[in-house]
């Protein structure tokens, strides 16, 4: 993929995930593996106190980004998490992991130096 459409592809990933419902259905198909519509439906409803046609559509913007995978059971829609647009996002933010690496090394530091002044 050209890294200017690699590029507007990352970003309409983060645009995607901007959104405070998708960010939660997401939280949801992750930590369940699978879940049927319904289930997100009365989820999504009962925190954010949309209606199931908004809902819907957050699931739409999901799949057709490629955060969502979706397979018919019966009369069900049965929600996932697809990977994918997460390594690309990934990718994109390796650009800046130099900014808190070293950061983040020297606070697990400062924190072992504490616990081993804390323990004499």
């Amino acid at each position: 993929m050209p890294p200017q459409q690699q590029q507007q592809q990352q970003q309409h990933a983060l645009d995607v995930l901007g959104d405070p419902v998708r960010r939660r259905i997401l939280e949801i198909l992750a930590a369940s593996g699978e879940c049927a519509a319904g289930t997100v439906v009365e989820a999504i409803q009962r925190e954010f106190g949309i209606s199931q046609a908004g809902v819907s559509q957050h699931l739409k913007v999901l799949r057709e980004s490629g955060f969502a995978q979706v397979r018919v059971e019966g009369t069900r829609r049965v929600y996932s998490v697809d990977s994918a647009p997460f390594r690309d996002i990934d990718s994109w933010l390796e650009q800046f992991r130099g900014f808190w690496g070293g950061k983040l090394n020297a606070l697990t530091k400062e924190i072992a130096r504490g616990k081993r002044d804390r323990s004499r």
